[in-house]
């Protein structure tokens, strides 16, 4: 009898990545999982932005079209607002909230024995039993260790589907550290919902990150987004020990105002923001940051917007994503007066982006001349491509064929609109 084929689409966050590489993981013992027509399709879904879930809705319209026999799972913080009469999702043919992704296996069976309409809610699969082969074809593997959130942040509509925060253990995040190692994963990402509330029985994010690197193989270990709380002054030292740690961190701002934050219940102001920030940069000169910048939350006005330019200009970030406010129903912001119009978000997200970009810049030229160590992540064209260690991305020239995963000594020479290029010297960084 033929294996089903199983296709895995996935949106949003890092998170839902290491998710799909688990539920791959786990459906790889009975199925085929593939790219492209399959038998039944797995919609990993987000719902942080209108935008997520249209792109879930668009993908789920093409599958049907390319596979028209297929049964269609929507799974995730998706299918969770579905369940709460957050949203309709009437192109998939069964919907299964976030704890379901421990039991894909038993998801994919029951559609394909005909399960229409959605499946009762379940007990999500204890952390620490958790495993993944990580990605396809990648060297960078994620590595979630942190899931749900206990904050309630006015805007935010996945932590209230994935519920309270929970962790995984140090001894089971490090022991899945190792065996990605051996794998042959050059760098591994630790990633969560909250990474700042990582706070399992046997440690905290410093203990766990001493741990994973006793791997002497692991080139690279890089912390996804974190909020400010996180920046601890145990994780800072914890960063000093090791060159193999990526001194980049993602630190979401969301507004520079401190009548918005109040608004947004993130539980800081922008000033104790700032002194985070100043706290890394003294230990860790070095570091870059990057942030997500929210324009147009209801009540922002010119001087609240003014405001989130200007820390942006003050802490000089590398890289800056900048989001337009989207109402979610269900959360507190979608109902607070003072709407901003689609426009003038618009015109706020270009103004703010504008403003950072010759900041980015100045960054970039400043490397001109240096040399940086790159992680090789793909090779097109002639030419190699990779990260460095503070997450800038790097194409490079080499007189000799590089391995994936290598990371090799690079001289900048120029800059691009959005990345630097260089001349590698074939020097493998690792010696």
């Amino acid at each position: 009898m033929n294996r089903p084929r199983v296709s895995i689409l996935t949106f949003g966050c890092r998170a839902n990545q290491y998710e799909s590489d688990a539920m791959d993981c786990a459906l790889g013992k009975n199925c085929d999982v593939v790219s492209g027509p399959a038998d039944v399709i797995v919609l990993n879904g987000c719902t942080v932005t209108r935008l997520a879930d249209r792109k879930a809705r668009q993908a789920a319209r093409r599958a049907r079209r390319e596979s028209p026999g297929a049964a269609i799972i929507l799974i995730g913080c998706l299918a969770d607002a579905v369940h709460k009469g957050l949203e309709r999702f009437d192109e998939a043919d069964l919907i299964a909230g976030t704890a379901w992704k421990g039991r894909i296996s038993e998801v994919v069976e029951a559609a394909l024995k005909g399960a229409r309409g959605s499946l009762p809610t379940t007990e999500p699969t204890p952390l620490d039993s958790e495993r993944t082969k990580g990605p396809r074809h990648r060297v960078r593997a994620f590595l979630r260790v942190q899931d749900g959130c206990s904050l309630s942040c006015a805007y935010c509509r996945p932590t209230r589907v994935r519920g309270p925060s929970r962790s995984k253990s140090v001894t089971a995040a490090a022991a899945e550290a190792r065996e990605l190692v051996g794998l042959g994963f050059s760098e591994i990402v630790l990633t969560g919902i909250n990474l700042a509330q990582y706070a399992p029985h046997d440690g905290r994010l410093a203990d766990l990150i001493l741990e994973i690197l006793d791997a002497a193989s692991l080139r690279r270990l890089r912390i996804a987004s974190i909020n400010p709380a996180g920046l601890t002054a145990a994780l800072i030292d914890a960063f000093t020990t090791d060159e193999r740690l990526c001194r980049h961190f993602h630190v979401p701002l969301q507004s520079g105002d401190d009548r918005i934050l109040r608004a947004m219940q993130r539980g800081y102001s922008a000033s104790q923001y700032e002194a985070r920030i100043e706290r890394v940069r003294d230990r860790l000169p070095d570091a870059t940051f990057g942030a997500d910048v929210i324009v147009g939350f209801p009540g922002e006005d010119e001087d609240a917007f003014g405001a989130s330019r200007a820390v942006v200009e003050r802490i000089g970030f590398s890289n800056l994503h900048v989001f337009r406010y989207s109402p979610r129903a269900g959360t507190v912001a979608a109902d607070l007066p003072s709407p901003v119009p689609e426009r003038i978000k618009r015109a706020r997200a270009k103004r703010l982006d504008a403003a950072w970009r010759p900041i980015r810049r100045t960054l970039l030229d400043k490397r001109i001349g240096t040399t940086q160590d790159v992680l090789v992540e793909e090779h097109r064209d002639g030419r190699w491509y990779g990260y460095t260690r503070d997450y800038i991305y790097v194409s490079f020239g080499s007189a000799t064929p590089i391995p994936l995963g290598a990371e090799r000594s690079v001289r900048i020479t120029e800059v691009t609109e959005d990345h630097l290029q260089g001349r590698s010297d074939d020097r493998d960084v690792s010696g």
